[in-house]
Parts: C-alpha cells; structure tokens; sequence
C-alpha cells in the first residue's frame, strides 16, 4: 500500500514538473520571437539564461503558496465531520488527501528550485524554446508562400472556386461592367449634341467611364 501512495506522489510531482516546463518553454519561446523578429537581436542563450531562472522560482513559489493553502484547509477540515456542502468544502475524512496534496506541491517546488539553480537545465529550457521558436517561424514562412505561390495543382479546391469566381464574374462584374459602358456611351452622346457639358475627370477614369475598382 506504502508503495503505491510513493509510485501515486512520484506521478503527480513528474505532472507537475512537465506542465512547468511546457510554461516556461512557452514563455522563453514568446520572448525569442519578440528579441529577433521584432527587435533584430542574434540568438545568444545566455541572454535568456536569469529570463529561464526567474520562470522557474516564480513556479516554484506558486507550488509553495498552493502547498500552504493545502495545509491551512487540512487544519480546518480536522475538527469538521459533518457532509460536505461542495468541492472545496473539506471534511475530516479529506484530511489524508490533503496532506499529500501539500507533500507533492512541496516536492514540485523543491525540484523547480534546483532545476532553476541548474545552468544545464536552463540551457536545456532555452533550446528546446528556440526550437520551438524556430518551428513556429518556418511554419508561418510555409502558410505564407503556399498562399502567395499556389498553383492549381496545389489547391484542392480550386475547381470548386474557380467555378464560384466564374459565376460572380458572370452575374455580377460583367453585368456591372456593362452598365458603365452604357452610361458613358449615353453620356457622350448628349455632349456631342451640346446638350450637357464635357465633365474633366482629370484622368481619375479611363476612357468609356469604367472605374475597374467598382469591379473588385
């Protein structure tokens, strides 16, 4: 039975460490990307080393503040033996639960705190950021040239839209198109019989009255 509670503590404490890790490669990763795309700064992974190290003590202190908070609700839960009213509403019989609670956030704490004293370990953190910072990067660089130099035999939809664009042409651009012919067919015959003045577009049309951004 002993054992089994230490595997259970062993598990929870490994969780923990992991979800601690993936935050602070997160967070390392946002700030790569900040410092070189943004700022232009060359990759260096000591610039990043006390960023690494700060993420790893103010998750430690957060174990430590859930360890104490565990234990100040198994001090109340000691004298309360009546049903529970919810979740959090512990009980006398909560009281071996929330003591390992409180070991196991000690236990996280406590390796945050050497892993943050362990330059191996934030070397580590940092690489595993830049690459993630990196994959991150090509990704984009990939959506964008797939988007700006897509071929026909790339897009599996093409035929689909080609189609749409072809009926928006037919029933909307082309239709539009001949109305501004005919206006402007309309509007030239009237001045040439001097009925109506030649209005000066100062070149903000070209000839037959088509503004092709009307057609977009």
């Amino acid at each position: 039975m002993v054992g089994k509670k230490r595997v259970r503590t062993r598990d929870v404490v490994a969780e923990g460490l992991y979800i601690a890790s993936a935050a602070t490669r997160l967070s390392l990763k946002n700030t790569i990307l900040v410092h070189i795309l943004a700022e232009g700064e060359d990759f260096n992974p000591d610039r990043y080393v006390p960023e690494a190290r700060e993420a790893l003590e103010a998750l430690a202190v957060e174990a430590e503040e859930d360890a104490a908070r565990t234990e100040r609700e198994r001090k109340r839960a000691r004298t309360r033996h009546s049903d529970s009213d919810g979740t959090h509403d512990y009980r006398a019989r909560d009281v071996r639960n929330l003591r390992h609670r409180e070991k196991q956030s000690l236990h996280v704490a406590s390796e945050l705190r050497r892993r943050a004293e362990d330059d191996e370990e934030l070397r580590k953190l940092i690489s595993d950021a830049r690459d993630a910072a990196w994959a991150e990067v090509a990704k984009n660089i990939d959506r964008t040239l797939r988007i700006e130099a897509s071929r026909p035999d790339l897009e599996p939809d093409y035929e689909r839209m080609r189609t749409a664009r072809m009926q928006a042409l037919r029933l909307v651009d082309l239709p539009k198109l001949r109305a501004h012919r005919r206006t402007a067919r309309a509007q030239q015959k009237l001045i040439a019989a001097g009925e109506i003045p030649e209005i000066v577009t100062d070149g903000a049309l070209p000839a037959g009255g088509v503004d092709p951004a009307e057609l977009e």
